[in-house]
């Protein structure tokens, strides 16, 4: 298995901390947040290289940060070619360019670089085991369903399938959002060029790919609990680096 941590982002709400600073090197309790990603992956077994997607904005930050990081993993940096808001890929563009660039045909755990939980990965790899062939998502159930406007909505049945998914939604019909934490089995990489050829928009969110996936195949979402923290704007960087160590 091989882990793709996204990290090609230009986090515009967080101007002026990421006009010259990528946001998942932004410091959380003195370290950044990209570390708590890859100590999580340190921990499986299965992953045989961790690969950093980022842009050329960006790419001097992630080697300098690369050259610091002791790992028992191999880690490679994969720069999307890049260089300003304008001409970004997207989540799923740079998705679909890693995995090309670096010819992926293994099982792929997906995960954002902002992302900030408490807790493992081993119940949702359990959990993947258990719907090996499908792709799983990571999701959270929020406190405020009027806050979940911000996120990609899901609605999930009595086995955890899939059966809605609505990205940044006026009337959410669920507190349950996605985490950008996902896994793919590599009989199902192929999918991603296909809904790329064929869909014009929605290159950005990964959420516009989940809903149009969970049409064509079985897609399952998995709960976690604790405490998860979206690195979106200052209110929630603050939120997270006064309480993420407490909770």
């Amino acid at each position: 298995m091989k882990a793709l941590i996204l990290a090609a982002g230009y986090a515009t709400r967080l101007y002026p901390l990421t006009k010259e600073y990528p946001k998942p090197l932004l410091l959380v309790e003195d370290k950044p947040i990209i570390d708590y990603i890859v100590d999580k992956l340190e921990r499986i077994e299965a992953i045989s290289e961790i690969i950093v997607v980022t842009n050329s904005k960006f790419i001097s930050c992630f080697k300098s940060w690369a050259k610091g990081l002791r790992s028992k993993k191999r880690i490679n940096l994969v720069d999307d070619l890049t260089g300003d808001l304008n001409d970004r890929r997207g989540a799923v563009g740079d998705m679909s360019f890693a995995i090309d660039k670096k010819h992926i045909n293994e099982d792929l755990l997906v995960i954002g670089g902002d992302n900030l939980f408490k807790g493992g990965l081993q119940d949702f790899l359990k959990f993947v085991k258990a719907h090996k062939n499908s792709p799983i998502i990571g999701v959270y159930k929020i406190k405020d369903r009027q806050e979940a406007k911000k996120y990609g909505v899901i609605k999930l049945d009595k086995e955890n399938k899939v059966i809605d998914f609505s990205e940044k939604p006026d009337k959410p019909q669920s507190r349950l959002v996605a985490m950008c934490l996902y896994y793919f089995p590599k009989q199902r990489l192929n999918l991603l060029k296909e809904y790329l050829d064929t869909n014009i928009k929605g290159h950005d969110a990964t959420g516009f790919y989940i809903d149009w996936l969970r049409k064509e195949i079985p897609v399952y979402g998995f709960v976690f609990d604790g405490h998860w923290y979206d690195i979106g704007d200052h209110k929630f960087y603050n939120e997270a680096k006064e309480k993420f160590a407490r909770n």
